[in-house]
């Protein structure tokens, strides 16, 4: 009878000692202005990277690294991570904490010193995305990364919790809206969880939320992406209105937007919250003549 193997004992992460630690000797102080909430706690970071089911053999796309906290347990999960970091002190600093803490992972890491929002191309096609995301920037950030890399298969991202539940609502629901529906063209998206305040430091005033994603294929339309975002935009700019007043400025008068709502099959009288992406891009088809 064999000996059952025993578990490998988890590597050490970051703590609230030792993010507190790093930030001195670089003199780093968390700012609102870039939305640096750093986590201070091994078993959360353990917890998102479970949630965020990396394969080994995969490589991830981390946004704001921070202190690396989590690219630390990222690397434990992956074969290896692009870090993108637009503070530059920070990006720094992360190789030489990732080699003192992960001395046989350095090489698996890739630093790119940028605005997340700008970037188009990476060192490493990136085949998953988990990241600790800035409040103020998280939906524009998880959108841009979508388009700019088809490569992003799949993904988990920490972001404010009313966000996440926006980012994961379905039609019907009270916080479905423009980034509900544009993250649906790319991906099926849901909520994964809820994380507490104090696990961060500084803490913030909310909790925040996990947002998981895997990405599909758009709908299959005639429209481009922009001429379907384009409508999405419109529905949502005046919520409490019918889709045929508030598709008319689009549409160039209200009798052309119920004409191109009844060719997409949509009630005219309906508001945006309650079709889903498919609709959307019925209805941005439908404005678009047919060439013989």
């Amino acid at each position: 009878m064999t000996e059952p193997q025993p578990t490998p004992t988890p590597q050490p992460l970051l703590g609230a000692t030792e993010i507190r630690r790093l930030a001195e000797e670089i003199g780093v102080r968390p700012t609102k202005t870039l939305g640096q909430n750093f986590v201070i706690d091994g078993n959360t970071i353990r917890r998102i990277v479970a949630a965020a089911k990396v394969d080994p053999e995969e490589t991830v796309l981390e946004v704001g690294p921070g202190l690396g906290s989590l690219t630390l347990g990222l690397l434990d999960a992956a074969k290896r991570v692009v870090a993108v970091e637009i503070d530059p002190v920070l990006a720094a600093k992360l190789p030489s904490t990732i080699a003192a803490f992960r001395p046989d992972k350095a090489a698996n890491l890739d630093v790119v010193l940028s605005d997340a929002m700008r970037i188009t191309e990476l060192p490493v096609v990136p085949t998953a995305l988990v990241a600790n995301l800035p409040y103020n920037v998280a939906v524009p950030v998880v959108l841009h990364l979508l388009e700019h890399f088809p490569s992003l298969q799949h993904g988990l991202v920490m972001v404010q919790d009313e966000v996440a539940d926006r980012m994961a609502a379905g039609p019907g629901s009270k916080t479905y809206g423009v980034p509900s529906v544009k993250a649906a063209w790319y991906s099926q998206m849901r909520k994964a969880g809820v994380i507490g305040m104090n696990v961060f430091w500084p803490a913030p005033k909310i909790s925040s939320g996990l947002v998981g994603f895997t990405r599909h294929e758009p709908p299959v339309t005639r429209a481009s992406r922009e001429e379907v975002f384009a409508v999405i935009d419109a529905a949502f700019a005046q919520r409490r209105k019918t889709l045929r007043a508030a598709l008319a400025g689009w549409a160039g008068g209200a009798a052309e937007a119920e004409r191109c709502l009844r060719e997409a099959g949509v009630d005219p009288s309906a508001r945006g919250e309650v079709i889903d992406v498919a609709a959307f891009a019925r209805i941005a088809e439908a404005k678009i003549p047919l060439t013989v």
